[in-house]
């Protein structure tokens, strides 16, 4: 007996699920298969604790790590910007009914051994120890001019062309010192390497906009995390597709994708038959149509303390920017705690991850296992960045690429919306969404419903 669909797709993984929910809520009628008997593929959450050990082949846990229920640890932890179109597109699908957001404590940038507070905000800038008074004065300014930048009022951009003028000659003319332009570049834009220097500044200049309007109203990070972490995401797509008539299962093994002429025409799992015009995918469902560009190395680490210089933060982000190691990228950190719900009580998780540039990894993260010291238990994991080989439009089939080194949803939010566009012809729009952060707890509201 054959089964039709108009869209099947193949893992659990975050941008999986959020593609799924956009087709099953634009009326496609949408398969979900995983291979895995849990969520999340390469970046599911793991609980419990025993789990975690099992997985990593390492003997424990003692006793004192609590009851192993109380943790889920996060495979590939990222944290999501506030106002970030990442957070627009789950409010969009209404997956933010099925789980609770909460601030991250703090932003931190990596400077000469040190962890200091990234200044998103005037009053922050000029709070600042990372900057002499006059840096101040010319980072605010910059700052001042980014809040006010409309791409649509030329008038706003103070006699530069944003899609001519360079990043470099934008932080000239405001004079920046080289110190400022490094975090302003990569602890605040998010710039992973120095190649946006010699970009148009549009994209720095937006970004920096992002990073300040995600802090306002004295929030002590842009940045946002679900309780009890990630894995509650496609936990809560698999409610949402069965509210539109979706299918998730899980545990299914897939033998074959079925081609006609180059063209995918169904799946097969279990013997069983499921016809499709358009495949979606994770890479480890196809490693034939993908290459390797690159590895990643991440460290994640169980402290019983807050990290240094954080102000005992429960929760924060940590970049250590390349230039400062001598390397051609930056490493991340993030680190979250029994706060988010996802560790027992006094302990924190904080993951070390960075591009591998050389053949040693783990010595290449060792300056950001130093700011954490002391650790109690470290779960290591090398693994291929890979990128689809085509765009698939002649075989349908579209796969996502593998999760990079940042801690945070900016890069993977511009492959959901590229697999979007390459899925559907159409770019991803988004009505206007109002976000209100209140008191360390996450509101979102749409416009629509504030019709007054």
């Amino acid at each position: 007996r054959m089964q039709e669909y108009d869209i099947i797709v193949l893992g659990t993984g975050l941008k999986e699920c959020i593609l799924s929910g956009l087709m099953s809520q634009s009326g496609k009628k949408v398969l979900h298969i995983d291979k895995n008997p849990y969520y999340g593929g390469e970046s599911a959450s793991i609980s419990p604790l025993e789990q975690l050990y099992k997985k990593f082949k390492v003997p424990g846990p003692a006793k004192t790590m609590g009851r192993g229920k109380e943790w889920n640890i996060d495979l590939i932890p990222k944290f999501f910007m506030a106002n970030g179109e990442l957070v627009k597109i789950l409010v969009h699908t209404e997956v933010t009914r099925y789980l609770d957001f909460k601030v991250v404590e703090g932003s931190y940038v990596y400077k000469a051994g040190k962890v200091h507070k990234v200044p998103g905000t005037e009053e922050e800038a000029q709070a600042s120890d990372l900057m002499g008074m006059f840096d101040k004065r010319r980072f605010k300014k910059l700052l001042l001019f980014a809040l006010n930048f409309d791409v649509r009022n030329p008038r706003t951009y103070q006699d530069m062309d944003p899609n001519k003028t360079t990043t470099r000659d934008l932080f000239c003319r405001f004079d920046l010192g080289l110190d400022v332009m490094e975090f302003t570049g990569h602890a605040i834009a998010l710039h992973s390497s120095e190649n946006y220097l010699d970009q148009p500044c549009l994209e720095t200049i937006r970004r920096i906009k992002l990073y300040s309007e995600s802090l306002s109203r004295h929030n002590p990070s842009p940045y946002i995390y679900p309780v009890y972490g990630l894995g509650e995401l496609p936990q809560g797509f698999a409610r949402l597709s069965a509210e539109y008539g979706g299918t998730f299962l899980l545990n299914r093994a897939v033998d074959e994708i079925v081609m006609d002429n180059g063209k995918v025409k169904a799946v097969k799992s279990d013997g069983k038959l499921f016809h499709c015009k358009q495949l979606i995918c994770d890479p480890s469902y196809v490693p034939n149509r993908v290459r390797k560009v690159g590895r990643v190395i991440r460290v994640i680490c169980l402290l019983n303390h807050p990290v240094k210089n954080t102000h005992d933060a429960n929760s924060c982000q940590i970049i250590l920017p390349q230039a400062q190691l001598n390397r051609k990228s930056d490493i991340y950190i993030s680190v979250v705690s029994y706060a988010h719900n996802v560790a027992s009580d006094g302990v924190y998780i904080a993951t070390v991850s960075t591009t591998v540039e050389t053949s040693n990894p783990e010595k290449e993260v060792q300056p950001g296992l130093e700011l954490l010291e002391p650790i109690m238990q470290k779960f290591v994991s090398v693994h291929n960045l890979v990128v689809p080989n085509e765009d698939g439009k002649r075989s349908q089939i579209f796969v996502s690429r593998s999760y990079d080194s940042t801690n945070h949803f900016e890069t993977e939010c511009e492959d959901i919306k590229d697999m979007y566009h390459r899925i559907t012809g159409a770019e991803l729009r988004l009505g206007h969404i109002l976000i209100f952060l209140h008191t360390g707890v996450f509101y979102l509201l749409h416009r629509r419903l504030l019709k007054v």
